[in-house]
């Protein structure tokens, strides 16, 4: 399962967790089967009135929920590379940029945007020092 959730949040998957990309593979297709197998019991629609006011009620403490969370993610800008400092910038890729980690809410509106990191930076490091952690 943590094998699937990586590789659908797109993270270093295989090197993280020291397997092979085949295993990747292999894993999430056998994920994904076991999740779709399961989807007559997992997923059922309204049959009363009843059922339907529930499902709304629970709707709307689930988006009340989502609204207050915030989705973040990372990415790498190309630039020059400066003529100071110029290797920070370089990233795993070999190539100059700055490492961007933006924030949005559920109704998928930028909370923030943070352009300070050179891109040599690894994203957990941004994280730990980001204001929006706190």
């Amino acid at each position: 399962m943590k094998i699937c959730l990586r590789y659908l949040y797109q993270q270093g998957i295989g090197q993280e967790l020291g397997v092979s990309q085949a295993t990747v593979s292999r894993t999430i297709h056998r994920v994904a089967n076991s999740i779709v197998a399961q989807a007559n019991e997992w997923i059922k629609f309204p049959s009363t009135i009843h059922e339907l006011m529930e499902a709304k009620r629970i709707w709307q403490s689930m988006y009340q929920f989502l609204t207050a969370i915030r989705i973040i993610d990372y990415t790498h800008i190309g630039i020059l590379k400066p003529n100071r400092h110029g290797d920070e910038y370089i990233n795993r890729k070999g190539k100059p940029t700055v490492n961007v980690q933006a924030t949005c809410d559920a109704t998928e509106m930028f909370t923030s945007v943070d352009v300070s990191w050179p891109g040599s930076v690894h994203d957990s490091r941004i994280w730990r020092n980001s204001q929006t952690r706190s």
